[in-house]
């Protein structure tokens, strides 16, 4: 009997590499990887734990995913599982609970919860590859960080930055371009101290390595920190396989407020380094972080960053309200905002990310961008992808693009939806 999984993701984009990864494991030892309401006889829940939200998000899956009519063994890892393990055993529903630090040895593990319960044949037939290749490829470089901002529990449930070594990497991104994969995303908890560790390489030095030595056709950062964008990295975008899309966290643009965080840049470090991006690459996107309600954030606090970001031509702000994590220092500072204060604070700066949001993409309009088609919308040949800018707009084709790079104007804007014509 062949076993089926289903892994569901939550949070970063590190959290997706990691499945990625485990979805690789699982297949490589006879698991075939299906849907959640394919009724699977295995649910791994990779978990986020950045937000009180996260955690109640991740309870909630763990008990639908037990309630599934297949009766499935519920695995909980990840975040939360790593923070808060003594949580997740007492739940009914959760059949085992494996943190970060036991990612590597999951299949293992779940081997071990499986056995009585169901029938495994090893040796059963299965398609190669049967995880199911996807157009991008997460690849962890680094886990880790040793920055300790202080409303921040991943460096407890991450651990200390290490790096992955070059040579590994390379091999992986070999592997995942024979696979089939287009794009390839670096992830990692702190990106910009990849190499530390390491003799003779940082980040710029592995970018360069991967275009050197890999035909990966597009590569693509998942966040960097704003002081950590020196020129010679910037030099790198000059090639148009890295694109052109820049996630730089803010958090905010109090300078106390920063501070307090313990973030190592000023609103005037941000703001130049915006403006080196942009007048380098005029069209590239740049994306950011937004706590609201930070403990010791007032009126003029809020303000501050609220006209900032009014400046900086965002195209998309991702806005959170400040949540208190436990064993972190920013759960000790005084100063609290008030729920309706910050609600009220959130939904302000809520409504400037959509007008941002809806200015950059008008602005693009007429635009011919790199479309990576990822897969059919409907059965009327809609196709969704993303722009080497980091911008989601459909297309209508008669052809299957599923996969395919190919130059797309963008056309219209409407409903909140970037449409495309496909110009090959």
């Amino acid at each position: 009997m062949e076993l089926t999984i289903a892994i569901e993701t939550h949070g970063c984009k590190l959290n997706q590499a990691d499945s990625e990864e485990m979805a690789r494991r699982f297949n490589d030892e006879g698991y075939r990887l299906v849907d959640v309401e394919d009724g699977p006889d295995v649910i791994v829940v990779n978990s986020c734990s950045v937000t009180h939200v996260a955690d109640a998000k991740a309870r909630q899956a763990l008990r639908a995913a037990k309630r599934r009519k297949s009766n499935p063994i519920v695995i909980a890892t990840g975040c939360y599982a790593e923070r808060d393990p003594r949580t997740l055993l007492k739940m009914s529903s959760v059949d085992l609970v494996a943190g970060n630090r036991e990612k590597g040895r999951l299949v293992e593990l779940t081997k071990l919860v499986t056995a009585g319960r169901l029938s495994y044949n090893k040796s059963e037939e299965r398609p190669a590859n049967s995880y199911r290749i996807r157009s991008k490829a997460m690849i962890k470089i680094q886990e880790g960080c040793n920055q300790i901002c202080s409303f921040c529990i991943i460096p407890r449930v991450r651990g200390r930055e290490r790096s992955v070594p070059v040579e590994l990497l390379i091999k992986e991104i070999q592997s995942r371009c024979a696979e089939g994969f287009r794009e390839v995303v670096l992830t990692g908890t702190q990106l910009g101290s990849y190499g530390f560790d390491l003799e003779n390489v940082d980040l710029t030095r592995l970018l360069a390595l991967i275009l050197e030595k890999t035909s990966i056709e597009r590569l693509r950062l998942s966040s960097v920190q704003p002081q950590e964008f020196t020129s010679n990295l910037l030099d790198l975008w000059d090639n148009p396989r890295l694109c052109p899309h820049f996630h730089i966290p803010l958090q905010s643009a109090s300078p106390s407020v920063l501070t307090k965080m313990r973030r190592r840049y000023s609103p005037e470090l941000f703001s130049a380094k915006v403006q080196e991006i942009q007048d380098r690459f005029p069209e590239a996107a740049i994306t950011t972080d937004v706590i609201i309600g930070f403990p010791g954030e007032g009126n003029l606090e809020y303000e501050q960053t609220l006209e900032f970001c009014s400046r900086v031509d965002f195209a998309d702000m991702h806005v959170f309200p400040y949540s208190v994590r436990p064993r972190t220092t920013a759960a000790h500072l005084s100063g609290k905002v008030h729920p309706i204060e910050k609600k009220e604070r959130m939904n302000r700066i809520l409504a400037l990310s959509m007008i941002k949001s809806n200015t950059f993409r008008k602005r693009s309009l007429g635009q011919t961008r790199s479309v990576l088609w990822e897969a059919t919308k409907t059965k009327d040949g809609i196709f969704s992808g993303l722009t080497d800018n980091y911008l989601r707009v459909h297309t209508c084709s008669q052809k299957d693009l599923t996969n395919k790079i190919t130059s797309a104007r963008l056309t219209s804007f409407q409903n909140e939806i970037l449409t495309a014509e496909n110009i090959e």
